[in-house]
């Protein structure tokens, strides 16, 4: 590291090798030497007088670029197409002639930018699987245990541990279905010209339609893509960028999601993420274990989000067949977008492989509010003992305002139970009334519903991916 130099914080702290390594020059610019041998071979195979030499030399080169001859020609020329076109050619003399033969600069830029997106969506999807695998296996584990549910940041009913987590992971498995989605549906720019007529290579093959629709295709496949876009100006239309950071930022939203509900559950004291034993929690006060991985995905996701409309904006203003004002935009935003959500998903898994469950403070909190929730249940307990339903209903009315007053004014457990038995109005023995608030009793189908959704949504996806076993990439910071 270079301490006097600024560096992103992406790179030096957050995002994987591997993250960095498609975004990297050297990934970039080998993809535009091999473009260029994919144009050259192409265009040789349907009659182009190219040497075979030539041919032969770009493929020797592909990787050994000489970066500092391309900053030098960078310098000359004012065009980063150009620096990197004279380069190639003072290692592969024998097609200096004929690199670039037909294209504008959108040929290597634009159709390198779609094939280093669809490779980010690659690892982005094998990350959320991970995650999904580890919230599964905690599901599994977690799925009978009881536990307050929330509407309103309110206490509601019931639900279990487990299926709190499915609904994690039904983000989780929707994202990866847009994500598949996309990538299915990505084109290659293609062969398309500086306005995307194809003027200059209808030139080269002096009027033959066919021929020129043959070289699209066969540099289409070269480049491993199934089709390219049908039209284009210039540039493949930036709507393409908008829809791919719409998944990014949708993978960002589930794990900011899940991060909001974490940091509420450990200040709860119910659920925790992991906390390493010499990690510290503050500089001040010892004590503190706080949420900091959980904060750290809300606070990288709030900027992934702020790239989708960017991207959307920049599609805005692209007018008739190009403008320039979105080079320098997407310099920054799409690789930024997949370099923070893949810091993001490695922050997720590593969380949800180490989520500590605390059951005593999680039942001691549902006996503090379920006698509240459970009212209906006492009632029938007091008629089937003999008693009215609507003098029920007042004495516990009456009961449940005192020991709310007391646990709030006085920090009284709550005494609601006792009360009621205390209560010959009501009639009805303290453990009977306690029987009939058993936690299981008000979780519904949550159990089963975490079996039901593993085994027909998760489990199936989860298959198409084997599991390595492995522990996942380690946080950086």
């Amino acid at each position: 590291m270079n301490a006097h130099r600024y560096s992103s914080p992406l790179a030096e702290r957050y995002a994987s090798e591997a993250m960095l390594e498609v975004w990297s020059p050297q990934t970039r610019h080998g993809l535009w030497r091999r473009l260029w041998l994919a144009l050259a071979e192409s265009e040789r195979a349907l009659g182009i007088d190219i040497p075979e030499a030539a041919i032969v030399e770009m493929r020797a080169h592909l990787d050994d670029i000489d970066f500092g001859a391309v900053a030098a020609y960078e310098k000359r020329f004012r065009h980063d197409v150009m620096a990197h076109v004279h380069a190639f050619g003072d290692v592969a003399p024998a097609a200096r002639g004929v690199i670039h033969l037909g294209a504008t600069s959108a040929y290597v830029t634009d159709n390198t930018d779609l094939i280093q997106m669809r490779r980010a969506l690659g690892l982005l999807r094998d990350r959320a699987v991970r995650v999904l695998r580890a919230l599964a296996a905690f599901a599994r584990t977690w799925r009978a245990e009881p536990t307050l549910g929330y509407t309103h940041l309110q206490s509601a009913q019931l639900v279990t541990v487990g299926k709190r987590a499915t609904l994690w992971m039904q983000d989780l498995v929707l994202d990866i279905a847009e994500l598949d989605t996309r990538v299915a549906r990505l084109p290659l720019r293609g062969v398309k010209g500086t306005t995307g007529t194809q003027a200059s290579f209808l030139e080269l093959f002096r009027g033959d339609h066919e021929r020129v629709r043959e070289l699209d295709r066969r540099v289409t496949a070269a480049m491993g893509f199934d089709s390219s876009i049908p039209v284009s100006g210039q540039t493949y239309t930036r709507k393409l960028d908008a829809q791919v950071l719409a998944v990014v930022s949708g993978l960002a939203t589930s794990a900011a999601k899940f991060a909001s509900d974490m940091r509420m559950l450990q200040s709860f004291g119910e659920i925790e993420e992991p906390f390493e034993k010499e990690q510290i929690g503050s500089s001040a006060m010892a004590y503190k274990r706080n949420p900091m991985r959980s904060e750290r995905i809300n606070s990288l996701a709030r900027f992934v989000l702020s790239l989708e409309p960017n991207a959307n904006q920049t599609h805005a203003v692209q007018y008739f067949e190009r403008t320039l004002d979105d080079s320098a935009n997407r310099r920054l935003a799409i690789p930024e977008a997949f370099l923070a959500t893949d810091a993001i998903l490695i922050l997720w898994e590593n969380i949800a492989r180490g989520l500590e469950v605390h059951p005593a403070r999680i039942r001691a909190r549902i006996a503090e509010e379920l006698p509240f929730m459970a009212t209906e249940a006492i009632i029938v307990r007091a008629v089937e003992r003999g008693g009215d339903r609507q003098q029920a209903h007042e004495v516990i009315r009456r009961h449940s305002v005192a020991a709310a007053r007391a646990m709030k004014d006085e920090g009284a457990p709550n005494t609601l139970f006792a009360r009621l038995a205390a209560d010959p109005e009501f009639g009805v023995p303290l453990d009977d009334l306690r029987d009939a608030v058993a936690p299981s009793r008000f979780v519904g189908r949550a159990p089963e519903q975490v079996d039901d959704f593993l085994r027909e949504v998760v489990d199936p996806l989860l298959a198409q991916t084997p599991d390595t076993g492995a522990t996942g990439t380690e946080v950086r910071v």
